[in-house]
């Protein structure tokens, strides 16, 4: 007996894919929406897909039809796509939207968006729970943009029951920026050492796909107006990330340790660096959803190793994760900084 009618947008990105999955094999009839109306291999034959360009005026109305009971949304980002969803009330039962960990700031004011000023670093109380500050809502920033989407979604009230998503550090398959890229090229370029600032004890908590995708089976079954956390149930330090990596590959790697941050260089940043801690609460997930995780980093990783190496073959980086590159810049893998650093280093020991 199918549970209802769920349409997922933004099915053919990574969380999405991973979301389908879980909802069709959990009994919903399930219509997978995205630009290209493509599907992955995997899903049943029996989920719909559909062509949809949801910023295109009437567009989600339209494809909608009669409505849904639950809506579940990767590509929600600003006030725009919250009136969207509130329009559409009378067609949509409940609302699974995926909101992000940057919405946090710190008792002083430090946020994602002020990690590049002196003294920026946020320094958020560990673990992190949903009653934290957030930053004030605007246009001007992602974060800004995420906490006003949320706030207007939750003013919606009864009439579109929302369970909003604070998702940390995304990874797994499909990922266009994949932050355990790394540490896979370092070693698929044979180099024998790495430089990790901070000591190595960045943590920045990972969430994998598979786990975002059982939070929104949950959520879809217990619709409610909630923000809740969405995270792994461990949070390794970067060195341990380092580590991880190695065994996946079957490497073994010299782990140079900066006792501080990176300098003008970048020598020693990585996608996961941070002064302090990120680590989310996760008990409110399990007390409102019966959340589980069914995996979680260390398991799920040489799966997200073996496909980054896939996509590397025969092709540069930049080509294989341009948004990568958009994200980080080609400082990324400067191994002509980093062997400079490391001479100065061994002069020094």
């Amino acid at each position: 007996m199918s549970k209802g009618n769920a349409w997922v947008l933004g099915a053919t990105g990574q969380i999405g894919r991973a979301a389908v999955q879980a909802l069709v094999e959990d009994g919903w009839e399930v219509t997978a929406a995205s630009r290209g109306g493509g599907r992955d291999d995997r899903w049943d034959g029996a989920v719909r897909t559909t062509g949809l360009d949801r910023d295109a005026d009437g567009a989600l109305a339209a494809a909608l039809g009669d409505g849904c009971d639950v809506l579940v949304d990767m590509v929600a980002y600003d006030a725009g796509h919250a009136r969207q969803l509130t329009a559409l009330t009378d067609r949509i039962g409940s609302a699974v939207v995926i909101s992000s960990g940057a919405v946090y700031e710190d008792d002083r004011g430090r946020s994602f968006d002020t990690q590049g000023e002196p003294d920026g670093a946020p320094h958020y109380p560990l673990p992190i729970p949903e009653s934290q500050r957030t930053l004030p809502a605007g246009d001007t920033t992602y974060g800004t943009r995420k906490i006003r989407l949320e706030q207007d979604l939750l003013a919606a009230g009864d009439a579109l029951p929302v369970t909003l998503l604070r998702a940390g550090a995304i990874h797994g398959k499909y990922c266009r920026s994949p932050r355990e890229l790394f540490f896979v090229k370092r070693l698929l370029d044979g180099r024998a050492r790495r430089v990790l600032a901070f000591g190595g004890e960045s943590r920045f908590h990972p969430v994998h796909v598979s786990n975002l995708a059982e939070l929104i089976r949950l959520a879809a079954l217990r619709p409610g107006s909630r923000v809740l956390n969405a995270g792994d149930p461990q949070a390794p330090t970067v060195a341990e990330i380092g580590e991880a990596v190695d065994a996946a590959l079957g490497r073994t790697t010299q782990t140079v340790l900066m006792a501080g941050a990176p300098g003008e260089d970048g020598v020693g940043d990585t996608p996961w660096g941070g002064a302090h801690p990120i680590v989310y609460d996760m008990t409110a997930a399990e007390r409102e959803l019966g959340y589980r995780p069914v995996t979680d980093y260390a398991q799920s990783l040489p799966g997200t190793v073996e496909w980054i190496a896939a996509q590397l073959e025969g092709r540069d980086w930049t080509a294989a994760f341009p948004a990568m590159l958009r994200a980080y810049g080609k400082e990324l893998f400067d191994y002509a900084a980093e062997d400079a650093w490391l001479e100065a280093y061994d002069r020094k020991a």
